[in-house]
């Protein structure tokens, strides 16, 4: 594989009025308020899990990280990438956080409605100077934006981890019947294509610049792995066989005592998997969700294949051979919604495959953005050219080979938080995350 940088700049969004970026704010402050309204102060403070924080925690970091950038940093110089004090969450790790002083949710309210109302005041004087690069196409605004939307994510994995009353979905949604899934692969002819952006509106510093690279052929999953697969995989001793896992698999699986993906349970022959605290058979037409690196780089080998790099997942997403391009989504350029891909739906579950007919590739590939994040078996690195903004300690301080990507975004991601060249990484072990796979082969 061989890369080279592309020195022509990609167009940058349309930038948004005021009026716009105000209602997108609102609607995002809405969307977290819904996720919490339903929880006790008891609930909201409880640390569910030493992976994740209390849930209040999540929601006074959105607003001190909204105060931060939209009023204090807006005209330079940048004085703090995180708030200082309780929710800094480099000075207060996760599994540390219930001990802290949190305020009660009517506490939070008032102070959410205080942070909101100095920034829409502020936003009325702003000026999108092209000179300052926070406030270009608005994009300190999107970044702001995107963290909520994140954060949004977040909380939902914590709401998963919670164990109680059960969590009801907000929003039912009743899916068509699935398409067939065979295991079939489609090929990517490989050559050169572009990956990543020159985009300085919305995309985050982790995603730019735009270069090309030089790709050998390749064949790949046209579906992420279904549950039903997966069950393949377990009922040939997958878990047991150890010449099928990696020596850090080994490690993590001798730790573990992980024998299937996390939240399902097995009753004689039937298998359940546990969603919002709702008990329920597994479906074998869904994308398994839910496992680790190595539980997915062990199906692969299992399977006689690999998991891609995250170059391959790209290309395979996004590259548009007849017209020389990369697409910003797998169905084009049209916005992601809940419409293209099973994204930001409040049914709190993924869709079987094939569901969503208009989420297909240029390879032809169904189902890239949406229902489970996919793991690829690249480490987490800046591209050729990277420049940190505007702050470090977004990405570059995670750089390096304890974190792998995973690309494509879940149910749970929102609109703006995800496209083709959006880049999630975490640890190999995490399987709190709403995270599947699927894999290639070398043609």
């Amino acid at each position: 594989m061989t890369v080279s940088r592309i020195t022509s700049s990609a167009p940058f969004s349309a930038a948004r009025s005021k009026q716009e970026i105000a209602g997108l704010l609102t609607e995002a402050r809405e969307r977290t308020l819904l996720l919490v309204s339903r929880l006790t102060d008891e609930d909201l403070h409880r640390q569910h899990d030493p992976l994740m924080s209390p849930i209040i925690w999540d929601v006074g970091h959105i607003a001190h990280f909204e105060e931060l950038w939209l009023t204090q940093n807006l005209d330079g110089p940048i004085e703090f990438s995180e708030m200082p004090g309780m929710y800094n969450p480099f000075e207060h790790p996760r599994a540390t956080r219930a001990s802290l002083a949190l305020p009660t949710l009517a506490e939070m309210m008032k102070r959410l409605e205080e942070i909101r109302a100095r920034v829409l005041e502020r936003l009325e004087s702003v000026q999108f100077d092209e000179r300052n690069p926070l406030l270009r196409q608005a994009y300190v605004y999107h970044m702001v934006l995107q963290h909520e939307y994140q954060h949004n994510e977040t909380i939902l994995q914590t709401l998963q981890l919670k164990k109680g009353e059960p969590y009801q979905a907000p929003r039912a949604r009743t899916f068509g019947a699935a398409a067939a899934s065979d295991d079939e692969m489609v090929g990517f002819a490989g050559g050169q294509v572009t990956i990543g952006t020159d985009d300085r509106s919305s995309a985050y510093d982790n995603e730019r610049p735009r270069y090309e690279v030089e790709l050998r052929p390749f064949l790949i999953d046209r579906d992420p792995v279904t549950n039903g697969r997966y069950l393949e995989f377990m009922n040939d001793d997958g878990y047991g066989r150890m010449a099928l896992w990696s020596e850090p698999g080994r490690r993590w699986l001798s730790e573990s005592g992980a024998g299937a993906p996390k939240y399902w349970s097995r009753d004689g022959a039937r298998w359940t998997t546990r969603t919002m605290d709702v008990e329920r058979d597994v479906d074998p037409t869904r994308p398994v969700c839910h496992v680790c690196y190595y539980e997915a780089q062990a199906f692969a080998n299992w399977a006689g294949k690999r998991l891609p790099t995250e170059f391959e997942w790209e290309a395979a997403a996004s590259w548009d051979a007849a017209a020389g391009r990369a697409r910003e989504y797998p169905w084009g350029d049209s916005a992601a919604d809940s419409d293209f891909a099973n994204i930001d739906q409040l049914a709190f579950d993924t869709a079987p495959v094939g569901t969503c007919a208009k989420n297909v590739s240029p390879a032809g590939c169904r189902g890239m953005i949406g229902d489970v994040w996919e793991w690829t078996s690249s480490d987490f690195h800046g591209y050729p050219g990277f420049q940190s903004f505007p702050y470090k300690e977004y990405s570059e301080e995670f750089f390096g080979s304890d974190y792998k990507v995973l690309r494509g975004g879940s149910w749970a991601t929102r609109p703006g938080a995800i496209r083709n060249t959006f880049r999630n990484w975490d640890y190999p072990i995490r399987r709190q995350i709403f995270s599947g796979f699927r894999c290639v082969r070398d043609s």
